[in-house]
């Protein structure tokens, strides 16, 4: 069995060089993207491990399955970047990976953290030798009301994570996690809204949650709230965002992503003018925490996104 794979860091390289032999698998690195121009790249290759920087179109995927690739991992738990109905309607193959929910599920407590202590006016305030208390009083957690929607992997553990806080914690889902039961209050999407000082996403991206985040349900938020997505930059609706902490209805944000930010993210980018002009207008706000899509970024996920890529691939391969 043999995978290409594409873009890896080199971080992300010693992880694929330890786990191919116990699957069987044959590495082909491909130090690009996946374009048109590099399909050619994974000829002789029985799978194919990408990341979430280009769109697998269908003419790329007719391409790969004439080369015959037969499966299509991504080193991702997202999988909107990959036409996946037509990779079914074709016979091929598509997986996405799993890691432990606690890279995601840290962070997204340590931006409540962050929003809620004001870190980022006193970290640009201190670098300038500004060692002034003014407008920079926090909010314990301890205090707050924390609103977590969707509870799977990753939000149930940032409940069980909030437990040690003593705050008091709210929670939405389509559906209940046995799991967390005595830890959260299962209510309504907008009865959490109005009760929180703290909303976190942990939703995935789909059709019915683009924007679940909008004028409408921004504004049932709780006056100086604060709202953190680590999960899909397409859940929040930034021009409605940046509207109410503009006009300070909300209390500020904490955004590991914002809508339009693949072409942008893990990419070199100084001194040049950003094409997203809601990335620039938030990364202005004294109020906004952005960081570039690292929640997940730790050396256990890492490893266990190079691991389930190599085999689940390994397991399509043997299968089928």
């Amino acid at each position: 069995m043999r995978m290409a794979v594409y873009s890896a860091r080199e971080d992300e390289e010693p992880f694929f060089h330890h786990f191919a032999p116990e699957y069987g698998m044959e590495i082909v690195m491909i130090p690009t993207d996946p374009t048109p121009e590099t399909l050619e790249a994974a000829a002789g290759c029985d799978c194919v491990s990408i990341v979430t920087k280009t769109h697998i179109t269908p003419p790329m995927l007719d391409a790969y399955k004439a080369m015959g690739v037969r499966f299509l991992s991504t080193r991702t738990v997202g999988f909107e970047h990959i036409d996946v109905d037509y990779a079914e309607k074709i016979g091929m193959g598509v997986g996405n990976v799993g890691y432990t929910p606690y890279s995601v599920a840290e962070y997204a407590v340590m931006m409540m953290m962050m929003a809620m202590r004001h870190m980022k006016t006193m970290t640009v305030r201190a670098m300038g030798q500004d060692y002034g208390l003014d407008v920079i009083r926090g909010r314990l957690i301890h205090d707050a009301t924390v609103g977590i929607v969707g509870t799977g992997k990753i939000g149930a553990t940032v409940a069980t994570i909030l437990q040690g806080f003593g705050c008091k914690v709210l929670a939405y889902d389509l559906y209940q996690n046995p799991a967390l039961e005595g830890m959260v209050e299962y209510v309504s999407m907008e009865e959490l809204l109005r009760q929180s000082d703290i909303v976190t996403l942990h939703a995935p991206a789909t059709a019915d949650s683009f924007h679940m985040m909008n004028a409408q349900t921004i504004a049932m938020m709780k006056k100086g709230a604060v709202l953190v997505n680590t999960a899909r930059g397409d859940l929040v609706d930034s021009e409605a965002l940046i509207t109410a902490i503009e006009e300070e209805h909300l209390g500020g944000a904490a955004l590991d992503l914002v809508e339009g930010d693949r072409l942008i993210y893990y990419r070199e980018k100084k001194g040049q003018q950003l094409k997203n002009r809601y990335m620039s207008i938030l990364n202005g706000l004294p109020n906004v925490i952005m960081t570039p899509h690292m929640a997940f970024f730790t050396d256990h996920s890492v490893s266990d996104m190079v691991e389930n890529s190599i085999r689940s691939s390994a397991e399509y391969l043997q299968s089928n």
